[in-house]
C-alpha cells in the first residue's frame, strides 16, 4: 500500500485509540532513564529495561524494521524503502531525561516517574522531553505497518541516550555510523520548537515554528586572584569588587543585536499574520531594522533570537564574614547566534571585561558552535509543512531558531538539512514544565503528534 494518506485531519490513525498510545507513553515514563553529569550515576538497567519494553510494545516495528544498538544504549531503526536510490529520512529523538531535583519532588502533583494518566494528561518526567517523540514515532510506524504501508524512501529512527548531557556517546555515534556507511539523508527531523500560542506578540493564531538552526553553547570562567586580609582594613579594590565590576560590564554591554538568519526569516513569514500597522514595520526590515530590533529586545524570549546572550550563572568567593577573599570566580554561560563563533565571542568578552586582573577561560564539558542554517526551500521542509497543514489546519508555519541544544547538531556534518520541531501545542504556562515541575502532555495532543508523524512519513515518501 502506497500513496497519499487516508487519514482525516484531527483523526487518530486507524486501529489506534487515544488511550492506548497514552498508556504506552505512560509506561515508558516509568523507566528512569536519567542522564547525569556524573557518569557513575548512569543507570544501565533503566535503559536496558526501556529497550525491552519498546520491543514488546511495538512488535510489528521490531519484526519489520532492523533495530541496532549503537553506543551501547542508543537505538537505530531502519525501515527499508521501495526505492534504494532515494536518500533516506532520519527522524530523531532521545531516550534520556533530565534529573528531578530532590527538593522539588514534593511539588509534583504525582511522583515524577509514576507515569500517571489523570485529568486528560500523561504526567511525568520525559512525557514532553522527549519520550513523546520517541514513542510517537514508534506508534506511527506501528500503525502504518498495520495498514500495510511501505515507504518509497528508507526511514530511519535514531534515538540517542545522552542528549541531555551533550549527545557525545549517543547521537554523535549514530551520526558517525551513518557517515561511515555513506548515508546522506534527505533531511533530519529532531525535537525542537513547537506550535506556540500566545507567545509571539502581534500574532493571534497558533504558529508552528520549525527550527532551521540552533544556537551555539559556550561557558566561560572569569576569575580574580588578589591579596586578602582582614575586613576591618579592606583594600580599595577587592577580589569580589573587581569581579563584580567585570560581570556588570558584560551585562550592561550585551553582544550586538542582528536582524538576519532565522530571526529575519521568521519575521518575514509572520509579518502577514500581524495587525496592519505592525505588519508595515515588520515587513520592511531595511527601513525599520533598528525599530524591529528594539521591539524584539523588550522580551527575553525574542531578544535571545537576535543576539548571543550572556548569562552569569555562578558566583563564588569568600569563606568567612570578616575575611577578605583572595580569590573570586564567576561562571558565564553564552548562547551563540548563527554567524558568531566561540573564538570571536570569547575575544569580545575579554575586550568588554578590559581588566588584566580578570582571567577569562573556557570551562565545562559542553561547547558547540552555532549550527548551520538549513534552507526552507527543500522537499523535507515542505513535507513537514504539509504534515502540519494536514493535522493542524489553520496553524501558521514559520522557520525559527532553537535557543537550546539538540542532538541534531551531530547530524549536520552529514551534509543534509536538519529541522527541529515537536508536533505539540505549547502555551506560555507550559514552557516551565520542560525540565521543571509537573511535566505533562495532554492525551489528545499526543494523539495528534502520532498522527503528524504518520502523515510526515507518508509525505516524505
Amino acid at each position: 500500500m502506497t500513496g497519499s494518506s487516508t487519514f482525516e485531519p484531527g483523526a487518530t490513525p486507524p486501529g489506534v485509540s487515544e488511550r492506548e498510545p497514552a498508556q504506552r507513553l505512560a509506561r515508558a515514563v516509568q523507566f528512569q532513564t536519567v542522564s547525569h553529569e556524573d557518569p557513575s550515576q548512569f543507570d544501565e538497567e533503566a535503559f536496558r529495561g526501556l529497550h525491552h519494553y519498546l520491543a514488546a510494545a511495538f512488535a510489528r516495528v521490531h519484526a519489520a524494521l532492523t533495530c541496532e544498538t549503537v553506543g551501547r544504549y542508543s537505538l537505530l531503526y531502519t525501515w527499508v524503502g521501495q526505492d534504494p536510490a532515494l536518500a533516506p529520512v532520519v527522524l530523531a529523538g532521545h531516550l534520556d531525561v533530565v534529573p528531578v531535583e530532590a527538593v522539588s519532588e514534593s511539588e509534583w502533583t504525582f511522583p515524577p516517574f509514576d507515569g500517571r494518566i489523570d485529568g486528560g494528561f500523561v504526567w511525568g518526567r520525559g512525557s514532553l522531553d522527549c519520550k513523546s517523540t520517541v514513542l510517537g514515532l514508534l506508534e506511527a510506524v506501528e500503525a502504518l505497518l498495520s495498514a500495510g504501508f511501505r515507504p518509497r524512501r528508507t526511514v530511519m529512527l535514531a534515538f540517542g541516550h545522552d542528549e541531555e548531557v551533550g549527545g557525545l556517546n549517543g547521537a554523535a555515534q549514530l551520526a558517525s555510523l551513518l557517515r561511515a556507511r555513506g548515508v546522506r539523508p534527505d533531511y533530519v527531523l529532531d525535537e525542537g520548537l513547537a506550535i506556540v500560542e500566545g507567545i509571539i506578540p502581534g500574532v493571534s493564531r497558533p504558529v508552528a515554528l520549525i527550527g532551521v538552526a540552533e544556537k551555539g553553547y559556550l561557558t566561560l570562567e572569569l576569575s580574580v586572584e588578589v591579596g586578602g586580609g582582614h575586613s576591618s582594613m579592606p583594600s580599595r579594590e577587592t577580589a569580589i569588587g573587581i569581579l563584580s565590576a567585570a560581570v556588570a560590564r558584560l551585562e550592561s554591554r550585551p553582544m550586538p543585536a542582528r536582524l538576519d538568519g532565522p530571526a529575519a526569516h521568521m519575521i518575514a513569514r509572520l509579518a502577514r499574520e500581524m495587525p496592519r500597522a505592525v505588519r508595515l514595520v515588520m515587513a520592511n526590515p531595511r527601513l525599520f531594522g533598528p525599530l524591529i530590533l528594539r521591539i524584539m529586545a523588550r522580551s527575553p524570549s525574542t531578544a535571545a533570537l537576535i543576539r548571543t546572550t550572556t548569562a552569569p550563572t555562578i558566583f563564588q568567593a569568600g569563606v568567612k564574614e570578616n575575611v577578605l577573599p583572595t580569590k573570586a570566580r564567576a561562571i558565564v554561560n553564552l548562547r551563540l547566534v548563527p554567524g558568531d563563533t566561540i573564538a570571536g565571542v570569547t575575544g569580545r568578552v575579554r575586550k568588554t571585561v578590559a581588566d588584566p586582573r580578570v582571567k577569562v577561560a573556557e570551562t565545562g564539558v559542553m561547547r558547540s558552535e552555532p549550527s548551520p542554517v538549513s534552507e526552507t526551500a527543500t522537499p523535507g521542509f515542505r513535507a513537514i509543512e504539509q504534515a502540519i497543514a494536514h493535522v493542524f489546519p489553520g496553524v501558521a508555519v514559520a522557520p525559527g531558531l532553537v535557543l537550546g541544544g539538540t542532538d541534531s547538531r551531530h547530524y549536520a556534518p552529514l551534509g543534509c538539512p536538519c529541522y527541529r520541531f515537536m508536533p505539540l501545542r505549547v502555551r506560555p504556562e507550559d514552557l516551565s514544565r520542560m525540565h521543571g515541575v509537573n511535566e505533562r502532555i495532554a492525551v489528545d495532543h499526543y494523539a495528534r503528534a502520532v498522527e503528524f508523524y504518520t502523515e510526515l512519513i507518508r509525505a516524505s515518501g
